[in-house]
């Protein structure tokens, strides 16, 4: 007891200014030199909080910053408080504390000394409060990388209180990657590296929202060159790299987009060239008329198609045809020609690929079937794809989904599908080369197109129809066919219907020179067939060169000789049948060089 009364003797009597804390923070003793410079008795202190003595801003740095530090790390060193006179005046001090622990370790008490400041330190105090309140960003670091102290507008921005974060390591505020790259003590070796310039950062606020700074730093070395403090100031930049962020992404989705629409500008001219080569469906015929009427069956169902028919003979144009009637006719028709696809590239042009899915995939690529998502897709020649491609079309075809090559997004679709062959798919399946279930859900609602040689009157209308559309592409004046001209493309076979047909009519513009149309120059196989007699041609309206009526001549005297067995005068003879003199019939055998056939 008596220990203790020396021991409060001289806290009382000492020449500095001290008080005594207790745990909860109210004070247990305050020497007389404090009650002196202040004016207050030891009743009036005693059992009450420091903060009541102090100026408020005062106040709340013990409240916030000093007593959560002290908590913290055992002791304060020049500290500024404010405390408040019983007159009035306002005392400046710097104040040092420690907890003063028992011999058995138990906490007893905080030990505070202030020391009233100078000028110096005045003005020093001052410029810590102008460092709080300036409108930037700021945090100071120890050595050791514990926060001394911080502005205000970093614990705004960072969503903490002042108590919450002093003397705290500066890493429990660094995002994952920058807390993991100064883990241990490399944050204390890279403070000791001194000053630095625009780095990276990002720090994470109290809500969990991730801040991109950019920081630099200077920094302040003690006697034995070791850096004691670092003043560091950061600028937010998370809107301009969000912004930045937001531009690249619009730019590559501008990109993606301009190559989508590159490849459906490619794909769609397909379909193009399809309309203006064979424009709107002409003919009148009962075969025509028939299909038609299952064309307008279907073409309001979501019901796939399967047009059959021989190569050439407009497949194409009736699935434009069932396209454009139905309920998806503002949307994409996209056509795949499966026969000119390499095997291995089947399923990229179908369903796209990545970057670098394989060699030669320099670029994201969309497939025919995205493109034709809310539209229709046309298989000409579907059979042709490959057997082992064929599951993963009926994939597409029963669930509506697919993954690019290269890649584990499943992406829907929503397509109707119509395809084309002039094959026996039927037969393929009994050779194992079809499946047959794909064969069933491409079949729903089969469609025959029937060949040109089964069109009667069409094919003269088409023959009209595609003279009239050459000569206006070709600039040319326009064409009529003549009587012998249709009786000739009906009796043809038109071996490759449609197709062939137009190909003749084109040609046939293209090599004649005048207004007349000269369709025995481009189908010399009918010439014989489409002379007949040069009355006919002549009355057709054909002008016959020197040439081509001597060729006509000497084809009709062979003819003449053929019938009368070679014979030239005489009853049933050549020269009778030609109503001329044998002599005259005998000049003109010698004139063209005509061989006599040998008689039977």
């Amino acid at each position: 007891m008596a220990e203790f009364d020396d021991y409060q003797w001289l806290f009382r009597h000492s020449p500095a200014m001290a008080t005594s804390i207790a745990e909860d923070g109210v004070f247990l003793d305050v020497n007389d030199a404090l009650l002196s410079r202040l004016g207050y008795t030891r009743d009036e202190m005693v059992g009450r909080r420091p903060e009541e003595f102090a100026t408020e801003a005062s106040a709340q740095r013990i409240a916030e910053e000093f007593r959560p530090a002290l908590r913290r790390t055992g002791k304060l060193v020049n500290k500024p408080i404010s405390f408040v006179a019983k007159n009035g005046e306002v005392v400046d001090c710097s104040t040092n504390a420690l907890f003063a622990y028992t011999p058995d370790g138990t906490f007893m008490r905080t030990i505070a000394l202030y020391s009233e400041i100078s000028e110096e330190a005045r003005a020093n105090f001052k410029y810590r409060t102008l460092y709080r309140s300036t409108p930037a960003m700021l945090h100071t670091v120890d050595g050791d990388g514990h926060i001394v102290t911080v502005t205000d507008h970093w614990l705004h921005k960072l969503e903490y209180t002042r108590k919450q974060v002093i003397g705290r390591p500066i890493t429990d505020f660094f995002g994952d990657a920058d807390r993991k790259r100064y883990a241990g003590d490399r944050m204390k070796e890279f403070i000791n590296q001194g000053d630095f310039n625009n780095i990276e950062r990002q720090m994470v606020t109290r809500k969990g929202e991730v801040l991109d700074l950019i920081v630099s730093s200077i920094s302040r070395r003690d006697t034995e060159g070791k850096v004691d403090r670092m003043l560091v100031a950061s600028k937010d930049v998370t809107e301009r790299n969000r912004a930045e962020r937001q531009l690249r992404r619009t730019l590559a989705e501008n990109a993606r987009l301009r190559e989508e629409l590159e490849h459906e500008r490619d794909y769609l001219r397909e379909e193009v060239n399809v309309a203006l080569s064979f424009g709107m469906i002409v003919g009148e015929s009962a075969a025509l008329k028939q299909m038609l009427q299952r064309v307008e069956a279907v073409a309001n169902t979501p019901a796939s198609v399967l047009l059959l028919g021989e190569s050439g003979v407009g497949k194409e144009l009736v699935a434009r045809e069932i396209h454009l009637r139905s309920p998806r006719g503002e949307g994409p028709l996209v056509k795949v020609n499966c026969a000119s696809i390499p095997k291995e590239l089947f399923e990229s042009e179908f369903f796209g690929h990545v970057k670098g899915a394989f060699t030669g995939a320099h670029r994201d690529r969309i497939g025919r079937f995205q493109l034709a998502d809310g539209g229709t897709i046309f298989l000409d020649e579907v059979g042709e794809i490959p057997l082992e491609l064929q599951g993963k079309l009926l994939r597409v075809l029963q669930e509506s989904e697919f993954e690019r090559v290269g890649d584990d997004v499943t992406r829907s679709v929503d397509v109707r599908v119509i395809a084309a062959t002039n094959r026996d798919l039927e037969k393929l399946i009994v050779a194992g080369e079809f499946r047959e279930d794909l064969f069933y859900r491409l079949s729903v609602f089969p469609v025959e197109v029937p060949p040109l040689r089964a069109r009667g009157e069409d094919v003269v209308q088409l023959a009209q129809h595609f003279l009239e559309q050459t000569c206006r592409d070709f600039g040319r004046e326009t064409m009529t066919l003549t009587r012998a001209q249709a009786d000739n493309l009906r009796r043809y076979d038109w071996p490759g219907n449609i197709r062939e047909l137009k190909n003749v009519i084109e040609r046939a513009v293209i090599l004649s020179p005048g207004s007349v149309l000269r369709l025995d120059k481009s189908m010399p196989g009918l010439k014989a067939e489409k002379d007949g007699t040069a009355a006919t041609l002549i009355a057709d309206g054909q002008v016959l060169t020197e040439n081509e009526m001597r060729e006509f001549q000497k084809r009709n005297i062979v003819a003449a000789l053929k019938q009368s067995n070679g014979r030239v005068s005489g009853a049933g003879g050549a020269a009778e049948m030609l109503g001329i003199r044998p002599t005259t019939l005998a000049d003109r055998i010698r004139t063209l060089g005509i061989k006599k056939p040998a008689r039977v």
